[in-house]
């Protein structure tokens, strides 16, 4: 009671009195906590029933007057007592010792309101980045301390300055052998201090700015990066707002260009066990079952806005907490990865690898039971999904694909255990894995990177040895005369929109440069060329076989439409790879070399072959698949997938002559089901809902493929149309 009414009294007396010239002011606001000490004995009674939070305010604020007062960067009176007589030092101690209870909140907020509302730089002087750096070593020490979030505003303060002038971040990379401190530990030895006479004389020339040592240090092998230490402990604090602003903190110091601290970060630090055994721990809390629907369709995840509510939650389908727990820790190691320095970045990206997708994810999807085959690929569709850093795409890549560049061969398919699985799932008994690792795929072939295409596709298709190695007087003539139902495409009005001028890819490289095709059909504008391979992939199902006529809204023109916006964007993605070197010259390619398709390719031709007695939803993602490889732009691509006239090797296959292959079997078909025709028309209005489920018909599964194979040619024609038109519209 007594003190509350000295400070009152106190307060009363300083408004009336006339005001003090600043530093008089601040050296009496210092000297009266000074003596606070000196003269008090209960060390008990807490720091809000004194006047030291008033003193310390007013000190703030004399020293904000003073900076607004002053040329920029010209360091005043008040601020050169604060520097010179370790002002910040004497705090820290006395913080430290939390003397009077509730002191260290008291020095965290002075310290983060004094790097918060100066704006010249204080940090460079050794009288304040060394007690900085020994009161960032106070925090965290104490899960869920009564001073976490006077904690974390002070850190995510020294981050945001570190954040401003990165080079300072070389002052708090301090080396691992701790150097003996003179000074007395305790508030005793500082009341010995504070007693003793202040003198005022500045220090030794050189202390009071930059410190020369402490760069030096941060050269060493071993050093303390205490502010990731601090950090990573309050990360573990059950305040989730806690949480989230000791992850920020961190985003912005793997961010920072300096290579020793990138180099302190992941090689002194616990940054990578935390991130990937919390993702881990985060995983291995998921349920063993998942309905893949529920995993696909779970709202999209911010790591910093997980809110959620529990009830709500489990009512939607169990674990959905988990599950969003899981994908909120994955987008922070993402986008952590992504603001990384980038060795900084290499390093997490590899032990996210090592320690959660070869640990913990691999063994999961090399189990037998098909339910936890289903959701952990499931899991990983949706993981592919979300990662959007390119150095832990990388990662990534290679933990599902392998690291090998050279070409694939039959033996050679098995070396890398875990994609020699995945391909096999496209091609699993159960329809369900099959469907989702197909899902799996399209969605990986879709990500920016280019090794997954080299690995699954362009490896096996260098050489080109595809082609038939003879000479040409050698080779059988071909009869491929223009077909009775010619379409003169250029006259749609279609294309008169879609490939406007400002409408044209940019990149007509790499099919202006295409490989020579066969002297058969090769014409000097290449427009009858177009034609005669659209047709072919058009007239491929016999008359008797297509229905999509008969059907409003199932044109071909729907198919180009999707196929220029497609092929815009796989442009878009591909821009920036090192394609310059394709296509590769004949006379260098090694056409004697045994062609192998590539295992990815092998099942997918398998299973196109499969196309009239596999279910529906197989075909419609085996199809989708193809497709997209097929809209890239590569020219050994384009030419194995949509060229019908190039000159297989001996036992080579390509999508066409699968496709082919697949029409001669249908043909024989057709004459043992009567009624075929009004039969898929039928099948097609119910699958597009023009009519009701009604009675059985007889060979669905026939009837539903050759539905889907109709409408995979046209999407084929569509696309060969389209990376046509791309190159001949931007050509010189």
């Amino acid at each position: 009671m007594f003190s509350k009414f000295t400070s009152i009294l106190q307060h009363a007396v300083e408004a009336l009195a006339p005001s003090l010239p600043l530093q008089e002011d601040f050296v009496y606001h210092w000297k009266a906590i000074t003596h606070y000490y000196i003269e008090t004995s209960d060390d008990k009674a807490p720091v809000t029933d004194t006047n030291i939070p008033s003193h310390l305010e007013q000190m703030l604020d004399i020293l904000t007057q003073e900076e607004s007062e002053r040329e920029s960067g010209e360091t005043g009176p008040c601020m050169e007592y604060l520097l010179h007589h370790k002002i910040l030092e004497t705090l820290f101690t006395l913080g430290k010792a939390d003397c009077p209870p509730g002191m260290k909140q008291q020095v965290l907020s002075f310290y983060t309101k004094l790097l918060g509302r100066i704006h010249q730089p204080l940090l460079p002087h050794i009288n304040v980045h060394r007690p900085v750096q020994k009161l960032i070593r106070l925090c965290g020490e104490i899960l869920a301390a009564p001073t976490e979030n006077e904690e974390i505003q002070f850190l995510c303060i020294v981050c945001a300055k570190l954040k401003q002038d990165p080079y300072l971040v070389n002052f708090f990379l301090e080396n691992k052998v701790k150097r003996p401190d003179p000074k007395r530990p305790g508030v005793e030895g500082v009341r010995e201090d504070l007693a003793s006479p202040d003198t005022g004389q500045p220090q030794a020339e050189g202390q009071a700015a930059e410190s020369p040592e402490e760069p030096k240090s941060a050269a060493a092998q071993s050093n303390n990066y205490n502010i990731v230490t601090s950090l990573l402990n309050l990360t573990k604090s059950p305040d989730g707002r806690i949480v989230v602003k000791a992850c920020e903190g961190l985003m912005l110091l793997v961010s920072l260009p300096e290579p020793a601290a990138a180099k302190c970060l992941t090689e002194n630090t616990e940054l990578c066990e935390l991130l990937t055994d919390r993702l881990s721990a985060f995983y291995k809390a998921l349920p063993m079952s998942m309905d893949p629907l529920d995993i696909e369709t779970v709202e999209s995840v911010n790591w910093g806005l997980d809110v959620y509510n529990m009830k709500d939650d489990a009512a939607i389908f169990t674990g959905k907490r988990a599950l969003i727990s899981f994908l909120s820790w994955l987008d922070y190691c993402d986008q952590l990865i992504k603001e990384a320095q980038k060795t900084a970045a290499a390093v997490l990206a590899k032990a996210v690898r090592e320690r959660f997708f070869v640990a913990v994810m691999e063994p999961q999807l090399m189990q037998t039971s098909e339910v936890g085959i289903l959701t952990s690929t499931a899991l990983l569709n949706r993981i592919i999904r979300q990662v959007t850093s390119e150095a832990l795409l990388q990662d990534m890549v290679y933990f599902l694909l392998g690291e090998e560049k050279g070409p694939e061969t039959l033996a050679s398919i098995a070396q890398n255990p875990l994609r020699h699985r995945l391909i096999e799932h496209c091609d699993h008994l159960s329809d369900e894995i099959s469907i989702m690792t197909l899902r799996l795929f399209e969605q990986l072939i879709q990500k920016p990177n280019q090794h997954i295409l080299h690995s699954l596709m362009l490896r096996s298709l260098e050489e080109r040895n595809y082609l038939e190695n003879k000479p040409q007087e050698e080779r059988e003539p071909v009869e491929n005369g223009q077909p009775h139902d010619f379409i003169d495409l250029e006259e749609d009005p279609l294309f008169v929109d879609d490939f406007s001028p400002e409408n044209r890819l940019s990149s007509p490289d790499w099919l202006s440069n295409s490989p020579t095709h066969s002297p058969y059909h090769a014409k000097p504008d290449g427009k009858t060329e177009v034609h005669k391979i659209v047709n072919s992939f058009l007239c491929l199902v016999p008359d008797e076989a297509k229905s999509s006529s008969h059907v409003e809204g199932t044109g071909y023109d729907t198919y180009l439409r999707d196929a220029h916006r497609q092929f815009r964007d796989y442009c878009g993605i591909c821009q920036r790879w090192d394609w310059r070197g394709t296509p590769k010259a004949m006379e260098k390619c090694d056409l004697d070399s045994p062609f192998f398709e590539g295992h990815f390719l092998k099942v997918l031709f398998d299973r196109m072959g499969r196309i009239l007695d596999q279910p529906y939803d197989v075909n419609l993602h085996v199809t989708s698949v193809l497709s997209k490889l097929s809209l890239l732009p590569h020219p050994h691509i384009h030419e194995y997938l949509l060229d019908p006239y190039i000159n297989l090797g001996p036992g080579c296959r390509s999508l066409f002559s699968v496709i082919v292959r697949v029409v001669g079997d249908l043909m024989l078909r057709i004459q043992r089901i009567p009624d075929f025709t009004p039969k898929l028309l039928l099948v097609r209005k119910r699958l597009l809902g023009l009519e009701p489920e009604g009675l059985n018909i007889d060979h669905m599964t026939l009837l539903e493929g050759v539905i889907v194979l109709e409408e995979f040619c046209k999407e084929l024609a569509a696309i060969a149309f389209v990376k046509f038109h791309a190159s001949a519209s931007t050509s010189p």
